[in-house]
């Protein structure tokens, strides 16, 4: 790979030293020098180029000379891991903010044509639409002040798994194949607990827009972990006496004993709102199960219900083991999804992250990877200048 050999511009130079200070530590797994400078580049392009990051407009903004072959080689060919660039993402970004929750978004990258790995013309649950696309899945670390995406999955169509002739052309390993949206995420989750060493946090899903998230839900009461997922109002539960009933017409049951009114911000705008909620247990769902391999946990669920203002039927409802969490705290994570959708469409234009223009397995893991580090440095960045301008206030009158 060829070095950087000329000087960013005075305009860069200036943006300061902080940038590259955070680019050292996160990006020192990095085996050479010049790999770690050109993760700099290209970080710093997707945060200061307006308009669409390609990597020609990075290169002259960033170094003002032509380098797209060298960046384009960075990103696409060069064989360095992203999977310690991401846990060292995650260990700063949770010692500056520590997280209230791991959000679970799901990301899609609309594309042209079918060359680029795993594009297919696939059902997109939240958008309820097919679409000619990437679709991934982003694990953020989220508070009510801030939100990264720090792990990524790409999930891979099943026409993928069986095409050799693309496989090879993207570069796809050959233990990676089509596998669900569920087993993604938990093998996400997995990678941050056991090989990160991270200590798990509430786990946040919006999964209104699937049909059965049985799976996912399991998976996630196997390991212990605790978890507020939005599940869809027709979705079954356990009989009551003898009756069937959906979680929704469950919660409009729970509803006739009486509701709460619970005041709450928005993380994403800081508007103060109300709605009104209840919260019991599921009648029925207590049983002790078999955990592998020899442990045993007694799965306790509780139900969760929104209703917005003007609404008869309940606009949103949850599904939750954390019996000993109190409803604020509950409403307070649910609002965190608004945080993490916004930060997504941050990502997706401001950040660079529809803007990729390589095609292989490699590429993408890279180029989402450098997105979340280019989100993350502004982010902590706006934190540390929205708390200095508080201290400001605070100091005496000379």
């Amino acid at each position: 790979m060829h070095t950087i050999t000329k000087t960013m511009n005075p305009e860069t130079s200036r943006a300061g030293s902080g940038l590259s200070w955070f680019c050292q530590g996160l990006f020192a797994s990095l085996p050479r020098s010049d790999q770690r400078r050109w993760a700099e580049v290209y970080v710093r392009g997707l945060i200061e180029v307006p308009g669409r990051k390609s990597i020609r407009r990075i290169s002259d903004h960033v170094l003002g000379w032509r380098a797209d072959q060298c960046l384009q080689q960075f990103v696409n060919q060069s064989p360095w891991l992203w999977e310690p660039v991401r846990r060292s993402l995650a260990t700063q970004f949770a010692a500056t903010s520590p997280p209230q929750a791991w959000v679970l978004e799901e990301a899609v990258f609309p594309k042209n044509g079918d060359s680029s790995v795993g594009v297919a013309k696939q059902y997109v649950p939240a958008a309820r639409r097919t679409i000619n696309c990437q679709l991934g899945i982003a694990v953020f670390m989220a508070n009510e002040s801030a939100s990264c995406p720090v792990n990524w999955r790409l999930l891979l169509p099943r026409a993928w798994s069986d095409d050799d002739v693309r496989r090879a052309r993207t570069h796809v390993p050959e233990e990676e194949r089509h596998r669900p949206m569920w087993s993604c995420a938990l093998d996400a989750v997995d990678e941050m607990i056991t090989q990160w060493g991270l200590a798990p946090a509430p786990i946040v899903i919006d999964a209104s827009s699937h049909a059965d998230m049985t799976d996912l839900i399991d998976g996630l009461e196997q390991r212990g972990l605790r978890y507020l997922v939005r599940i869809p109002a027709d979705t079954s539960v356990p009989p009551v006496n003898g009756r069937r009933f959906t979680a929704g017409e469950l919660a409009m049951l729970a509803a006739r004993r009486g509701q709460l009114t619970m005041s709450w911000r928005d993380p994403a705008t800081r508007r103060v709102g109300t709605s009104r909620w209840i919260l019991g247990m599921i009648p029925n769902a207590e049983n002790v199960v078999q955990m592998a391999p020899h442990a045993a946990y007694r799965r306790m669920r509780r139900i969760a219900a929104e209703w917005l203002p003007g609404s008869i039927a309940p606009s949103s409802v949850w599904l939750t083991n954390m019996h000993n969490v109190r409803l604020p705290e509950l409403v307070a994570l649910t609002r965190l999804r608004r945080r993490t959708g916004e930060d997504m469409a941050r990502l997706n234009d401001g950040f660079g992250l529809r803007h990729f223009e390589g095609r292989s397995f490699r590429g993408w893991h890279h180029h989402v990877t450098l997105a979340s580090a280019a989100h993350a440095y502004a982010t902590l960045s706006a934190m540390d200048e929205e708390y200095a301008d508080e201290l400001a206030t605070l100091r005496p009158y000379a």
